[in-house]
């Protein structure tokens, strides 16, 4: 049945029965109910499904519904953060397919805040093209909530196998010298994600000359609790195939600059800051080399605790087109990619504006703005 509950958490029948049971089944161990509802019902005590993240509530009790009412839960409760509209991937069975994985060995995380540690790796050497189609996170386990996000991004070509040797904390004044030629990002992981797998017409390059050869992988720990003696062994996993696919996959980052010019002052129960990725450097950044455009198939979108709604805007000859992408209940610990249900083409010339909504109303201090 169709409940809601008031401001004191009392549940109520809701006069408006907008919830349809499809099926229900029970075993010995598991009760299964299979519900439809319109995304909009216009009912004042139902919630709208979106696009955006929906904090999903579940609580149960052992014993049926008697006539006296709902038995009290009690423990057996718990929530979830999911997008109820991102579209089904096609899966495709990659249990037979190689791979590679690209893991920390032993980093020793320091007892503060925030660490960002970078260590470089060789892709492994394939003599010809192969397509990587697919992605997942390698989370030491019970450190799910330490490792923040893992960015990886391609160097140099004409690095050699000595800068392999050793890891680093990334950003520091004794960072080595090769990290530098570190700066196209070709695959960021957020916590709370899972596996990225790429559509089936598209993957990632590796094996030709202008392809990745080292990779610096960028983890950022999030240590809040200043915990000492943490060591960390997390990582990627790089799922490849030698069947070519019809597209070769690239990341465009777009949003505001990490830097202490971007500040959110204390107690703003709503503060709005703008990335512009201005027509002149899309017009340098595709003109010459995709003057037909690049076709956008997923979308990450990233942000801090403070982070409340993130909107990825549109504009094309000075006229907004429909949202990229947005999430207006952004879940810090639920960051994982958006599928488009169609693909998005940006051409040159064209305006992306990336708008982030915070709150502060907890702080009371300025909140200088990290990575």
């Amino acid at each position: 049945q169709d409940y809601f509950t008031d401001e004191n958490r009392v549940l109520k029948k809701d006069p408006q029965q907008d919830y349809h049971l499809e099926y229900a089944m029970e075993n010995s161990t598991h009760t299964i109910l299979a519900f439809s509802r319109e995304l909009h019902t216009c009912d004042p005590n139902d919630k709208s499904i979106t696009e955006s993240t929906v904090r999903v509530i579940w609580a149960y009790h052992h014993k049926d519904m008697g006539e006296a009412g709902q038995n009290y839960h009690g423990s057996n409760r718990g929530t979830k953060s999911l997008r109820l509209l991102n579209p089904e991937k096609a899966e495709v069975s990659s249990a037979s397919l190689p791979y590679f994985d690209l893991t920390n060995k032993d980093v020793p995380i320091p007892d503060k805040d925030t660490t960002y540690w970078c260590q470089m790796f060789k892709i492994p050497v394939q003599h010809e093209k192969h397509h990587v189609t697919k992605v997942e996170p390698l989370i030491q386990k019970g450190h799910e909530n330490l490792v923040h996000h893992i960015l990886l991004y391609q160097c140099s070509s004409n690095l050699n196998d000595s800068v392999l040797d050793y890891g680093h904390e990334c950003y520091h004044p004794n960072m080595p010298d090769s990290f530098f030629t570190c700066e196209t990002v070709i695959f960021a992981w957020a916590i709370g994600g899972e596996g990225f797998t790429y559509p089936p017409h598209v993957g990632l390059s590796i094996g030709t000359a202008a392809d990745p050869q080292f990779v610096l992988m960028e983890v950022h720990y999030d240590n809040p609790s200043y915990t000492e003696g943490l060591i960390d062994n997390s990582g990627l996993r790089l799922i490849y195939t030698p069947v070519l696919r019809k597209y070769d996959a690239g990341v465009i980052e777009a949003g505001l600059w990490v830097s202490l010019f971007h500040n959110i002052p204390p107690g703003m129960p709503e503060f709005v800051s703008e990335g512009h990725c201005t027509l002149e450097c899309l017009e340098e950044a595709l003109g010459a080399e995709r003057p037909s455009g690049i076709h956008v198939f997923a979308v990450l979108l990233h942000a801090h605790l403070a982070g409340r709604a993130i909107r990825m805007r549109h504009f094309r000859n000075g006229e907004e087109q429909k949202l990229l992408a947005y999430d207006d209940e952004f879940d810090f610990n639920f960051q994982e990619f958006q599928y488009l249900e169609e693909e998005r083409t940006i051409l040159p010339g064209d305006n992306l504006i990336t708008e982030c909504h915070y709150s502060t109303v907890d702080r009371i201090r300025m909140t200088w703005v990290r990575e």
